[in-house]
């Protein structure tokens, strides 16, 4: 469902309002979609020439999985499964698509993992001839304290970073409220295919607060919103059948762990 009017969403487009400092570069490498695509979808032929408060289409294909097939020689790892894994991040880790990593394991498309799975993935030659080995961030442990304190988008019940990415996976429940960490403006608000529907707040200080997962939005492009606000409802992952809410922070375009961004409090009231 397109949550903008036709002139401003296409089919499953994300729209982003352009920012201080944003570039078509920038932009690009923040959505994980080529400048050329950029252009393309927005009828811009001068890079240089986007303003502030411009609307820009993000093309609803910037899935950009490598789409990579493994060669007849290459040979297979056993990969154990940790929370907050999904088939897509193995396999975009993994440098294939979620196809081949489906069709390697024999899954159908709608199959689940669960923490402490083992699964087969490609085996990775270097040029030495050595093995390279998939490193994945352990699930985040449970303390009495501490990282569970702090203030989340939504009441965590499990915490978990996401394989590859400096993200967390918050497993909440399903409608729960998501609310906003940090007061400040809402740039992006519509469906991604990455991360189903996603909400992306600018605040003070070059960060940007990505709540992904979403059933539901109830913020609009260019709100002005409040530590606490309600962006939306939290939804259920097709892959892992939870309501999972995947959330990452960025400053000046480099991702930061979500643990350490800015926060107005570290209870949830």
């Amino acid at each position: 469902m397109c949550l903008f009017s036709s002139v401003e969403c296409i089919a499953d487009d994300l729209v982003h309002v352009v920012g201080r400092g944003d570039t078509i570069f920038s932009l690009s490498r923040f959505y994980s979609v080529t400048a050329d695509a950029l252009m393309r979808a927005n009828g811009i032929s001068d890079p240089s020439r986007i303003r502030v408060g411009q609307r820009l289409i993000i093309p609803a294909s910037a899935d950009t999985t490598p789409p990579v097939s493994a060669p007849p020689a290459q040979t297979l790892a056993n990969y154990r499964v940790v929370r907050g894994d999904t088939l897509f991040s193995i396999a975009r880790t993994n440098g294939i698509t979620l196809q081949r990593l489906l069709d390697i394991n024999g899954f159908a498309s709608n199959h689940s993992l669960r923490a402490g799975d083992v699964i087969k993935i490609p085996r990775q030659n270097s040029s030495a001839g050595s093995s390279a080995v998939a490193v994945t961030p352990p699930s985040l442990p449970r303390p009495s304290g501490g990282l569970y304190e702090l203030r989340w988008p939504v009441i965590p019940k499990d915490i978990s970073y996401m394989t590859g990415q400096m993200g967390v996976v918050v497993e909440g429940n399903q409608f729960e409220a998501v609310l906003s960490l940090i007061q400040g403006n809402v740039v992006s608000a519509g469906p991604w295919r990455k991360f189903g529907r996603v909400v992306i707040v600018e605040t003070a200080g070059g960060y940007y607060y990505m709540y992904g997962g979403l059933e539901t939005i109830t913020v609009n492009v260019g709100d002005r919103i409040s530590t606490g606000t309600e962006l939306g409802r939290l939804g259920i992952n097709a892959v892992s059948e939870k309501p999972h809410l995947f959330f990452m922070v960025f400053r000046n375009e480099v991702p930061i762990d979500p643990a350490t961004a800015p926060r107005a409090g570290n209870s949830r009231t």
